[in-house]
């Protein structure tokens, strides 16, 4: 029981050192924190009753248990306070910029912090009196010259403050003045493009001086290794697995003609070229039906030489349809991740003609194998514009981790069972 206790104790500690009962996080920052913990005391009250030369404790599966009930309870009990109305917490930003819209917008999907925006404070003259996201339109009011009287009138809500490029001088009256009000203020610098996750700061005393040490995962050969064998354990557990499903497939899929598995050429890691496998979900003679509807449809061709896709695109079979608002027409890639290929978690496969449209950032795109599911499928998948598609594509390579990979898998299975976006 004392190593219980103990282990307790060094959870507590833990959790506490990482802020978590003292800063607001959001949710895959707390799930990643709670699960490492767990894992960690799991593995520890598993090994030190050997080492020490005691017969083995159970206390590992209170721990291993933990796992699921810990973040469970924790999202529970957020769940339960948003319900009461005792969780949310007025929030201000200050700016109405580009960086301050999103930053609204990633505290507006991230319930869990409960962080509600109720407005806008501009700097300066507002650039318009409303902002709008989503279907609300937000207010935007002058921070004026005494911002502590306009944040007391507001009640003293929560304040965030999102710089913009160029903007820091604006700011700097406001940070002097509201320093005196609030014991923590946020601020949200202007870094679009710039790699953040995995970055550490460092300081130096006695100078105004932030350095941000920005990593290239993927450049790492460590990393590189982990992927691969997260990728093959991955594809091959769920080749096994969905065997059945395979079966199923393949006989609804065969019944519209006798070319099952079908392979299009896509540019992989490096520019290598490589037959991407579906099941195959357009009519036998998809080509000719394509030539035929870009040269008497203008409104077709418009959308497929900006899209390179089709939303009502009449090559598709039935089946074909059902494939592709499920993405069961993907399932065969997974034999392209075994081969290594590609992975289970990466850039969207192209084609060559769109490597191009990447222009500088194919250089970033190149650098990572495509995947069987990434940022923009799990972001608005065929809903999104093609410029922030290839904005995500090169995000996901820039930030990578193992942790941002298992992410985007668990929300893959939400996008997929909610069937938003695909056509």
């Amino acid at each position: 029981m004392s190593l219980l206790a103990l282990s307790a104790g060094v959870f507590l500690f833990l959790q506490l050192k990482k802020s978590h009962y003292t800063k607001r996080k959001p949710f895959w920052d707390q799930l990643y924190g709670l699960l490492e913990t767990c894992l960690l005391l799991a593995l520890l009250t598993a090994a030190v009753p050997t080492f020490v030369g005691k017969s083995s404790s159970s206390i590992w599966l209170v721990w291993a248990i933990a796992l699921v009930t810990v973040p469970v309870l924790r999202f529970g009990a957020v769940a339960v306070m948003s319900v009461l109305g005792v969780w949310q917490r007025p929030t201000v930003i200050v700016g109405d910029g580009a960086n301050a819209v999103e930053t609204a917008k990633a505290l507006m999907q991230d319930k869990t912090l409960g962080y509600e925006v109720i407005g806008f404070l501009a700097a300066g003259q507002p650039k318009a009196p409303r902002i709008e996201i989503g279907r609300r339109a937000y207010p935007v009011a002058p921070l004026g010259g005494n911002p502590e009287a306009t944040l007391k009138l507001l009640g003293y809500p929560h304040v965030i403050m999102a710089l913009e490029r160029g903007g820091l001088d604006r700011m700097k009256y406001y940070f002097d003045k509201l320093n005196l009000v609030y014991p923590r203020l946020s601020v949200v610098p202007a870094l679009r493009g710039i790699p953040l996750f995995g970055m550490d700061v460092d300081s130096f005393f006695s100078h105004e001086v932030m350095m941000l040490n920005v990593r290239n995962n993927l450049c790492r050969p460590t990393s590189r290794l982990m992927k691969r064998v997260f990728d093959i354990v991955g594809s091959a557990v769920l080749l096994i697995v969905l065997a059945p499903v395979f079966a199923v497939l393949w006989f609804l899929v065969r019944k519209t003609g006798k070319q099952v598995i079908f392979g299009h050429e896509r540019i992989g890691k490096n520019g290598k070229p490589f037959k991407c496998y579906k099941f195959r979900s357009m009519v036998m003679n998809a080509n000719e039906v394509l030539e035929e509807l870009l040269r008497n449809d203008p409104e077709a061709r418009e959308e497929w030489h900006r899209e390179f896709k089709l939303k009502n695109d009449p090559r598709i079979t039935q089946v074909g349809h059902f494939l592709r608002k499920t993405s069961l027409d993907e399932l065969p890639q997974l034999w392209n991740v075994l081969k290594g290929d590609m992975s289970l978690v990466g850039p969207r496969p192209v084609i060559s003609e769109e490597i191009e449209r990447y222009g500088e950032k194919s250089q970033h795109y190149l650098q990572a194998k495509p995947g069987m599911t990434g940022l923009w499928q799990v972001s608005g998948r065929n809903d999104i514009d093609y410029d922030s598609r290839v904005y995500l594509d090169t995000w996901y390579v820039k930030n990578w981790s193992l942790w941002s990979d298992i992410v985007i898998l668990l929300r893959t299975v939400r996008v997929v069972l909610g069937r938003n976006g695909a056509y």
